[in-house]
C-alpha cells in the first residue's frame, strides 16, 4: 500500500522536503538524488517516484533521447531483469537509475512495472505504464496492458477511460470495444455493490450513503482524468504547431488546475517567450513562482512545528530562512522588471514601493510611492505607506502631513481610513503631541471598539487624568 508523506520517518521526511525545495529551485539532479534515497528505503512511496519522474523530465527537456523514445540504458535491462525474482525492491531501485536518464523509456518503465508487481506494489506498476503513455500518447499496446492491469486491481472506471482513448486513436479496435464494455459493466457493478458476495437488496439500501460518498469521490477522479485527456489532445496539437500560443497557454492553465505548478511555470514561461509583449503572461509566471515558494515554505513550517527540537528540524529552519530570502528577492526582482518594462505604469510603481517597504528599504520606496500616489486607484494606500516610510526614517512632520491629507480624503471610517488614522495617531505620539494622538484613536474608538489596541489607548488616557 502506498505511503503518504506523514508516514515517513523524520530523516526521510526531511529529504522529501529538501527534494521539493530543490524542485522549486530547478536543481533537478539534486532532487532526484534525494528522492532516490527516499525510495531506496520506502519503495512504495508513490509521490516520491512521481516527483523523481517529473524532475527527470524537466532535466531532460530538449534531449533527443526523450523525444525519440530511445532508452540509452537498454543494455542494462537484462541485468535488472535478472534481479526481479531474486530481489524485486533492488530491481525497482535499479530501474529508477535507468529512468533518471530517460524517464519515458519503454523498457525502463516495463522493468519498474515487473519489479513492482513482484514486490506486490501495484500502484507503482500502474504508474510505470501511465508514464510510458504520457511519453507516447498513441501507444495503444501499452494502453491495453494498462487497462487490463486496472481491471485486475479493481479499478474498472479507469479502464473505461483508457479503452476510450484507444478507440479515439483506433476506432476499429475490436478488443478495445469489448474491453470497454466489460469494464463499464464492472464499474456499474462496483458502484451498485452487486459484486459483493451474499449482498441483499436490504444491504445495498443500508449502504446507500456510503455509495453516494464513493460516487462523489469518483467524480473528483474523473475530473482529473478529464484534465489528463485534454492534455493528451493538446499535446498532439502542440506537436503539430509548437508556436501556437493559445495551445501553450491552455496547457499551462490545465497544469495549474492540477496544481502541478512546476509544469505550469514551464508552459507559461514558454508562452511568454512566444509573445514578449503580453505582460499578463509574464505576471502569471511570476505569480506561480511565488506560489511555489509559498507552498514549500508552508511545508517546511509545518514540519518544523511538528518536529521541534530535532536535528532535522534545525536543518529545515536553515533551509526555510534561505527560501524566505529567495522569495523576497524574487518578489523584488519581478517588481523591478515590471517597472523597467513600463516606467509610466503607476500601478507597477506602487507594487515595487510596497515590496521595498516589506524589505525595509524605505529610502528607495519613497521615490516609487510618491509617483504611485498620482494613480487614483492606489493613491491612499500609497500615501499610507509613504507615511510609514517617513516615520521609519524619523521624518515625523512629513509623515503627519501625508497621513492627515490621506485621512481627510476619506469620508467614511472604513478599514483603509482606520489604518491611516491609527498610523497618524502613532506619529503624533512620537512627536509628543498626546492630545492629537488620542484624538485619532477616539475617532476609531467611536466606530470600532475592537480595532487593534485602540480601546486600551483611549480608556487609558482617561485614567491618566488627575
Amino acid at each position: 500500500m502506498a505511503l503518504s508523506e506523514k508516514d515517513l520517518p523524520e530523516n526521510q521526511r526531511a529529504n522529501w522536503l529538501k527534494a521539493m525545495s530543490a524542485m522549486e529551485l530547478k536543481n533537478y539532479g539534486y532532487a532526484i538524488q534525494l528522492l532516490q534515497s527516499v525510495l531506496k528505503s520506502h519503495p512504495e512511496f508513490l509521490l516520491a517516484r512521481q516527483l523523481a519522474r517529473k524532475a527527470a523530465v524537466a532535466k531532460s527537456v530538449g534531449k533527443k533521447s526523450m523525444l525519440a523514445g530511445f532508452s540509452s540504458a537498454s543494455f542494462s535491462t537484462m541485468k535488472v531483469q535478472s534481479l526481479i525474482k531474486k530481489d524485486p525492491v533492488a530491481a525497482m531501485d535499479a530501474a529508477e537509475k535507468i529512468l533518471e536518464g530517460d524517464p519515458y523509456s519503454t523498457s525502463g518503465n516495463h522493468l519498474l512495472k515487473d519489479a513492482a508487481l513482484a514486490a506486490k506494489i501495484p500502484e507503482i506498476a500502474l504508474f510505470a505504464l501511465e508514464t510510458i503513455i504520457q511519453g507516447n500518447p498513441k501507444d495503444t499496446k501499452t494502453m491495453h496492458e494498462l487497462a487490463k492491469l486496472y481491471i485486475s486491481h479493481r479499478l474498472p472506471e479507469k479502464a473505461v477511460n483508457v479503452y476510450g482513448k484507444i478507440l479515439e486513436i483506433a476506432p476499429n479496435d475490436l478488443a478495445a470495444v469489448k474491453g470497454g464494455k466489460d469494464a463499464a459493466a464492472g464499474a456499474s457493478m462496483q458502484r451498485g455493490g452487486w459484486e459483493k458476495e451474499g449482498s441483499t437488496y436490504r444491504d445495498l439500501m443500508k449502504d446507500q450513503a456510503e455509495a453516494i460518498n464513493l460516487e462523489q469521490q469518483g467524480r473528483v477522479v474523473r475530473s482529473d482524468d478529464m484534465i489528463d485527456n485534454l492534455l493528451t489532445d493538446l499535446s498532439a496539437k502542440y506537436e503539430a504547431d509548437p508556436e501556437n500560443i493559445d495551445t501553450v497557454r491552455r496547457i499551462g492553465e490545465l497544469y495549474e488546475q492540477k496544481n502541478d505548478l512546476e509544469s505550469a511555470v514551464t508552459w507559461f514561461s514558454y508562452a511568454a517567450g512566444l509573445n514578449t509583449t503580453d505582460s499578463a503572461l509574464v505576471r502569471k509566471v511570476s505569480d506561480l513562482r511565488i506560489k511555489q515558494y509559498d507552498e514549500s515554505i508552508g511545508s517546511f513550517q509545518a514540519y518544523i512545528a511538528e518536529n521541534s527540537g530535532t536535528a532535522e528540524a534545525t536543518q529545515c529552519e536553515v533551509d526555510l530562512e534561505r527560501m524566505q530570502k529567495e522569495r523576497a528577492a524574487l518578489l523584488l526582482g519581478e517588481a523591478q522588471k515590471r517597472v523597467d518594462r513600463n516606467p509610466t505604469d503607476l500601478q507597477t510603481r506602487f507594487e515595487l514601493g510596497s515590496v521595498l517597504v516589506d524589505a525595509g528599504n524605505y529610502k528607495d520606496a519613497i521615490a516609487e510611492l510618491q509617483k504611485a500616489r498620482q494613480n487614483p486607484n492606489v493613491r491612499l494606500r500609497a500615501m499610507n505607506l509613504l507615511g510609514k516610510c517617513y516615520t521609519e526614517r524619523g521624518m515625523f512632520d512629513l509623515a503627519a502631513n501625508t497621513l492627515s491629507t490621506a485621512a481627510a480624503e476619506l469620508l467614511q471610517m472604513d478599514n483603509v481610513k482606520k489604518d491611516i488614522v491609527y498610523n497618524l495617531g502613532l506619529v503624533y505620539g512620537k512627536m509628543g503631541e498626546k492630545e492629537k494622538a488620542i484624538d485619532c484613536m477616539k475617532q476609531i474608538y467611536e466606530v470600532d471598539y475592537g480595532y487593534r489596541d485602540v480601546s486600551e489607548r483611549v480608556e487609558g488616557s482617561y485614567s491618566d487624568k488627575p
